[in-house]
């Protein structure tokens, strides 16, 4: 009998049931372990797609100018370019954070000439009084997290005088040296219930507040012409 086994294998190279009882036996050997390769997970500095250069800060896609590979791709290059230029552009826009409180004497140089596509929320108050103090504190989260809008308060009687106490609180929206909107009482504001999201997705109906820490938006402020001319047909009235 001749001293050697004939070994039989499927088309993968798996072994049979066969040697599997040979290997019982001790007629053969161990089957070796299967090596299975490390998983693959490229770095991150691999990613050079659109998604990748959005990613990146104004140095990281300064040091791309380096990458032969990446700048040969002539959309990517212009990509990053564009990108680059809407980063400083972003950069150079002003950021205010707070409420700025401000007297008449202050109205023209904070309000009406606050900058080209400055964006400004005005809140007519008085101290003391509970309506006033609810929306202020709303505006108060609003202005740390809409830096690019620029808010302030005024007393009521400083900005026009014997101004009603029965329209507080009063907010007008400035654009561009202009009033835009008013809006008179806590009925146009979100009501007693008025929280920093309600009022949020007020002023951003009137395009006065930043989004996604992009500009302003500009369009709807002609959706909502009507609304304007209603606030001017009531006048101050609550």
């Amino acid at each position: 009998m001749s001293d050697y086994h004939t070994v039989y294998q499927t088309p993968d190279g798996e072994s049979t049931e066969w040697d599997d009882i040979q290997r019982k036996l001790g007629n053969l050997p161990a089957k070796p372990k299967k090596q299975k390769p490390p998983p693959f997970s490229p770095a991150e500095e691999e990613a050079k797609g659109a998604e990748g250069v959005d990613l990146k800060d104004e140095a990281e896609l300064s040091d791309l100018e380096d990458d032969e590979e990446f700048m040969d791709d002539r959309f990517m290059a212009e990509y990053r370019k564009k990108r680059m230029e809407e980063l400083r552009r972003l950069s150079a826009r002003p950021r205010f954070g707070s409420v700025k409180e401000i007297r008449s004497g202050e109205f023209v140089a904070e309000v009406t000439n606050a900058g080209s596509d400055i964006w400004a929320v005005v809140l007519l108050f008085k101290h003391g009084h509970e309506a006033c103090d609810a929306l202020s504190s709303c505006l108060t989260r609003l202005a740390a997290q809409y830096t690019e809008t620029k808010f302030m308060k005024i007393v009521s009687t400083d900005c026009i005088h014997d101004y009603p106490d029965h329209n507080l609180p009063t907010v007008l929206i400035y654009n561009n040296g202009a009033c835009k909107h008013t809006l008179v009482g806590m009925s146009q504001l979100g009501g007693q219930r008025a929280s920093p999201e309600s009022v949020a997705q007020i002023l951003s109906r009137y395009g006065a507040l930043s989004t996604g820490g992009g500009p302003n938006r500009q369009g709807s402020a002609s959706r909502h012409a009507d609304d304007d001319s209603q606030d001017e047909d009531d006048g101050y009235s609550d």
